[in-house]
């Protein structure tokens, strides 16, 4: 009986070991381009620190499937022990994702955050609050 469950695990074991493999083949290529581009760069500039670029982050584009980031905000605000502002919300996101926390991202996750949040109002599994200044607290709708 286990056999089959060996043979698996094995077989699982290789395509990840081969999967981290090609990963790290990637990373090094990546790591020795942008060496060539900083060596480029200090040859046109002599004074110019290649390392004072802020690199870009850009989340893929599949980084979060159908529903996941509104399953994701409810479960937030389920075990939120008080209403949250949506910047709030898309902060612990963030954080729960493993992402690196910056300011560009954190703008625009809660953007997103903001318009999952309005259609889950609208369809009633959400409500908003006047909260501090111009922002919204946001928690779950209380069922009848």
């Amino acid at each position: 009986m286990t056999d089959y469950v060996l043979t698996g695990l094995i077989k699982r074991r290789a395509e990840l070991a081969g999967e981290l493999h090609r990963h790290h083949e990637a990373i090094g290529k990546l790591a020795k381009d942008l060496e060539h581009l900083d060596a480029t760069l200090r040859i046109i500039s002599p004074d110019f620190e290649p390392e004072s670029i802020a690199a870009k982050f850009r989340p893929p584009d599949d980084w979060s499937h159908r529903g996941q980031m509104s399953r994701m905000i409810l479960s937030i605000l389920r075990t939120a022990k008080e209403p949250l502002t949506s910047r709030e919300i898309a902060s612990q996101m963030i954080l729960e994702r493993g992402l690196a926390m910056d300011d560009k991202l954190l703008r625009l996750m809660t953007k997103r955050v903001s318009t999952a949040l309005r259609e889950r109002r609208d369809r009633g599994q959400a409500a908003s609050v006047q909260g501090p200044g111009p922002y919204s607290l946001w928690a779950i709708s209380k069922v009848p």
